[in-house]
């Protein structure tokens, strides 16, 4: 069923939460109304719309798109993620930050009805409660990636008192889908992990088996999303980003899990640089804040998750063998 016909546009459409969130857009709103973009060309398997190439650095060509489909909502999901951003600080600042404030300049210029930005548990840091981390709380980032987030959250909320922009944002755990490869991510080893298992190879996780972090399935991410989209604007309390939990896991938990579908999978474990990044997040998540004021409602388990995984996974390789 089609809700309402503004227009939309998914910037970073290519990525893992964007290549779903396209699709969950297009269903909600009717494909001709969700423009896709990324600064890569479209997937050969991607699903059929509109799509634009576009660097959102390129503030003149977003400026062109946005007139030219007459957008009346941006979600911008372009991003260097936590590992990838270590390699290169500067440029992840630069698509980071300065990506949403071209973003938000269009709003302001266009007059946009909502922009949809994309946070993370990365504001958080090792001077955060690491359990049951509360929405107000101590943001004291070690990473470029958490400190282009943090950034980002103060402008969204700078944006919002001091020009009007509808802004939302949800500080996401670690997101687990199947529909894209992982992307650069401190969390990503649960999505590989059940890439490997759909295979039928090891996998060598690079977190220690006990590393425990906050994690939440793709569905319920989708959900979290154009519920928060959805909600009145007055009921948007919170205009920085909010808090949002799944389950909290760690390699091992994931590994136990999926045994129970492949009893043969195997893991090995060979922290890297990564495990000091995961170190510094929190262990879990309160988001009470989320619940009150827009009705937020995990509904996936574990072994929930896993099964779905697994599945999609292996009709994807079907597919292709095919």
């Amino acid at each position: 069923m089609e809700i309402r016909a503004d227009k939309i546009l998914v910037i970073g459409a290519n990525g893992q939460l964007g290549s779903e969130l396209t699709g969950a857009l297009r269903q909600a709103y009717g494909t001709d109304n969700v423009v896709a973009s990324d600064v890569h060309p479209p997937k050969e398997n991607g699903e059929a719309g509109l799509f634009e190439q576009l660097d959102v650095l390129n503030p003149s060509r977003l400026g062109a798109i946005l007139d030219q489909h007459r957008i009346t909502q941006v979600y911008l999901l372009a991003a260097m993620l936590s590992a990838t951003g270590e390699q290169h600080p500067k440029r992840a600042w630069d698509l980071n930050v300065n990506g949403l404030l071209h973003v938000l300049d269009a709003a302001v210029e266009k007059k946009l009805a909502k922009v949809y930005w994309p946070s993370s548990i990365a504001v958080f840091g090792p001077r955060t409660p690491d359990h049951a981390t509360p929405q107000h709380t101590v943001t004291d980032p070690g990473t470029v990636y958490g400190i282009s987030k943090l950034a980002g959250e103060r402008w969204c909320e700078y944006y919002f008192r001091k020009h009007g922009v509808d802004v939302r944002s949800l500080r996401y755990p670690g997101l687990i889908g199947y529909q894209a490869r992982p992307g650069g991510g401190t969390t990503d080893y649960a999505v590989d992990i059940y890439h490997k298992a759909a295979e039928g190879v090891p996998f060598e996780c690079f977190l220690t088996a006990d590393t425990c972090l906050p994690m939440l399935y793709m569905p319920d991410a989708l959900r979290a999303t154009l519920e928060l989209m959805g909600a009145d604007a007055d009921r948007v309390k919170v205009r920085s980003g909010y808090n949002l939990a799944g389950n909290s896991l760690a390699p091992r938990d994931f590994a136990q899990s999926i045994r129970k579908f492949v009893p043969d999978f195997r893991i090995t474990y060979r922290p890297d640089f990564r495990q000091q990044i995961a170190d510094s997040w929190p262990k879990s998540i309160d988001d009470a804040a989320a619940r009150q004021d827009w009705g937020w409602q995990p509904a996936f388990s574990l072994d929930q998750m896993t099964e779905g995984m697994l599945t999609n996974l292996k009709r994807q390789k079907e597919k292709v063998e095919i």
